[in-house]
């Protein structure tokens, strides 16, 4: 018997203060309308804030500035980190330059792309918001379902290698994304003051208290396993045979986010369950969607996600939960395999004849230098963009002909370096952290050029310095860089302060383990430097650190456990 006294089927007065929140939203309108016209504050006061992420909007405040603004009696420095919805990460010529556009007149720190396939404008003022959603709008794009307790942005593996299949998985991929969107008119009321057409069910999918937490879906194409497939609530990997997508290999459960202060907090691998034909994505993503919003956990929200869901209620439940929805089961999983969790990055070659080029964006941070270089690109180019999950940008839809004058173009602007950067930043992830994130503790984007050059000089001086290790640095421990799948990873937990996890897979199908808490800049070589030395004298031809470590069981004596 499943045990319900946590979920949807109890009354809303019992459950998380946001249940109710939601319940009594209307929607997600709250009074955000009302809000946005209050000119004294630069906030949205109240409850809003948490609605407007269902939006796709963060408030936050510069927290540089937050100690100098108290002394002065000053309100905190407002603004808001606004997430654009790209399924898959695909851009026109005409939008990109529409968001570097959008950007430059109501952003204050430039453009980044995320770890979902995504854009992030930070340091948006309150009264910009409303004229840059219609900006976003006329170029067909939109923020809803970027953050919230909704279906977050699809991602998709961006493989140029299998572009019949990669297309087909694109489409998919999108078909997705606009299936579990939300239907509220509460957006186009709020965001281009537009009158919605009454119904009696507006969220006829989700209903009126949307999901427990965040429901996170993506697609990949082995061999790249580019979006760390296992690290998603719902992952579906492409089986393809001879250039021919067959259909999907189904993975649940998996999620970086954890608290350190909480034993029964903790990231989880997503697990393989089986196989389905290709035309059904979509709609099974929908049916395993629903079954979290039906019993996820809505009394403790940090035990919310699906991964707890699963862990509380057993695999085979929802194996059974899935085949009486879905009317079938599901058929065994098929035969495939990841090389590594990276991007291709500099030219390559797909099957239809076009090419396509990855340039790396360190920590994705798309800074004025950077956005005048791929605006001048972008003047005498005519193919498309892409932005992947390691927060890179790829140019796509390249014929023969136009590879000479895009690769000169690339040279005279100071982009071809950023077809082949150095081997150790490419296999680098970090997120935004300070001083802009409210739940960052430690530093993160700002840190990692530095971190990245005392990385690269230990490595050298093992004779590591060309061989990739992937490395990911957050500035908590709630995962935006997929830290816990790295082969090494740092999570902040204070200022100059980390958890050290070791020992994750270079393909990104094991968790790595927590190794020392509370490590400094000189804890942190002086802890990897024997594991690298061992590695240099040890390893097998081909073999990668995260490997090693687990072969020599390296990671099983660590040397301190952090202080909740």
């Amino acid at each position: 018997m499943v045990h319900r006294d946590c979920d949807i089927s109890q009354p809303v007065e019992t459950l998380h203060e946001n249940e109710k929140l939601k319940a009594r939203s209307h929607n997600l309108r709250g009074t955000i309308a009302h809000g946005l016209e209050d000119a004294l504050t630069g906030a949205v006061p109240g409850e809003d804030p948490l609605l407007m992420k269902f939006h796709g909007i963060y408030q936050q405040d510069d927290r540089d500035r937050r100690a100098d603004r108290r002394r002065r009696h000053l309100e905190p420095a407002y603004q808001f980190m606004v997430r654009l919805r790209i399924p898959g990460g695909m851009l026109t010529k005409r939008q990109w330059s529409g968001i570097d556009a959008l950007s430059r007149r109501y952003a204050e720190r430039g453009i980044r792309v995320t770890t979902r396939q995504t854009v992030q404008l930070h340091g948006v003022r309150k009264r910009h918001l409303r004229p840059l959603m219609q900006g976003l709008r006329k170029m067909n794009l939109d923020t809803i379902a970027a953050c919230g307790d909704d279906s977050r942005g699809v991602v998709c593996g961006a493989n140029p290698f299998l572009s019949s299949a990669h297309r087909r998985v694109a489409e998919l991929a999108r078909a997705t994304s606009d299936r579990l969107l939300p239907r509220t008119g509460a957006y186009p009321e709020i965001w281009y003051q537009e009158t919605a057409p009454k119904t009696d069910n507006e969220e006829p999918v989700y209903g009126g208290l949307y999901l427990p937490r965040k429901f996170k879906v993506g697609y990949a194409i082995p061999p790249v396993n580019d979006i760390d497939v296992y690290g998603q609530d719902l992952g579906l990997i492409a089986v393809v045979n001879n250039g021919r997508l067959l259909g999907f290999n189904v993975c649940v459960g998996g999620g970086m986010g954890q608290l350190d202060s909480r034993e029964d907090s903790y990231p989880r691998l997503a697990e393989e369950i089986g196989f389905i034909e290709a035309d059904e994505a979509p709609a099974f993503s929908e049916t395993v969607m629903s079954i979290q919003r039906d019993f996820g956990d809505r009394k403790d929200r940090h035990r919310a996600r699906f991964k707890y869901t699963l862990d509380r209620l057993g695999m085979d439940w929802f194996l059974k939960e899935l085949a009486s929805r879905r009317g079938r089961p599901l058929e065994p999983a098929r035969s495939q395999r990841f090389e590594h969790n990276g991007d291709r990055l500099g030219w390559q070659r797909g099957d239809d004849g076009l090419w396509h080029a990855t340039l790396y964006i360190e920590s994705g941070r798309v800074d004025d230098a950077l956005r005048a270089q791929i605006s001048g690109l972008l003047e005498q180019y005519g193919g498309q963009l892409r932005l992947t999950t390691n927060q890179n940008l790829q140019l796509t839809h390249l014929e023969e002909h136009e590879i000479q004058t895009v690769h000169y173009r690339l040279e005279d602007l100071g982009l071809a370096w950023r077809l082949t950067p150095d081997t150790q930043a490419a296999h680098t992830l970090s997120c935004v952290a300070l001083p802009t994130c409210g739940l960052a503790m430690a530093e993160a984007e700002r840190y990692t050029p530095r971190l990245l050059d005392l990385f690269q000089r230990l490595k050298g001086q093992y004779g590591l310095a060309d061989l990739p290790i992937s490395l990911r640095l957050t500035g908590c421990p709630n995962g935006c860089a997929r830290p816990y799948l790295g082969e090494v990873a740092l999570t902040g937990r204070a200022p100059g302060l980390y958890n050290l996890y070791l020992g994750g897979s270079f393909q990104g199908g094991r968790l790595a383990r927590l190794y020392a808490g509370n490590v400094d800049e000189a804890r942190f070589l002086e802890l990897l430097a024997p594991l690298l030395k061992s590695f240099a004298r040890d390893r097998n031809d081909g073999e990668h650190f995260g490997d090693f470590l687990i072969r020599w069981r390296l990671l099983d004596d660590q040397p301190a456990t952090p202080t909740p």
